[in-house]
């Protein structure tokens, strides 16, 4: 099992953190680079549309395995 990693990053002007294991890491950042779009930039997305009650490690997760799923 993966452990978990904390990460920064910069969306719309301030730093934010999430914690992922690696393998959902590595695949928020293969989505990004698919979309051609930088990994703030995705995660900013994430960030605008989940629920105010999910925290934004969760929402990542979830937003992996939706596409993950999708194929």
């Amino acid at each position: 099992m993966s452990s978990v990693e904390k990460r920064s990053i910069s969306i719309r002007g301030h730093r934010t953190s999430f914690s992922l294991e690696k393998p959902f890491f590595d695949e928020l950042a293969r989505i990004a680079t698919d979309r051609e779009m930088s990994l703030a930039a995705l995660v900013a997305e994430i960030d605008e549309t989940r629920a105010r009650d999910t925290n934004l490690s969760s929402a990542l997760r979830v937003f992996v395995l939706e596409s993950v799923k999708r194929g």
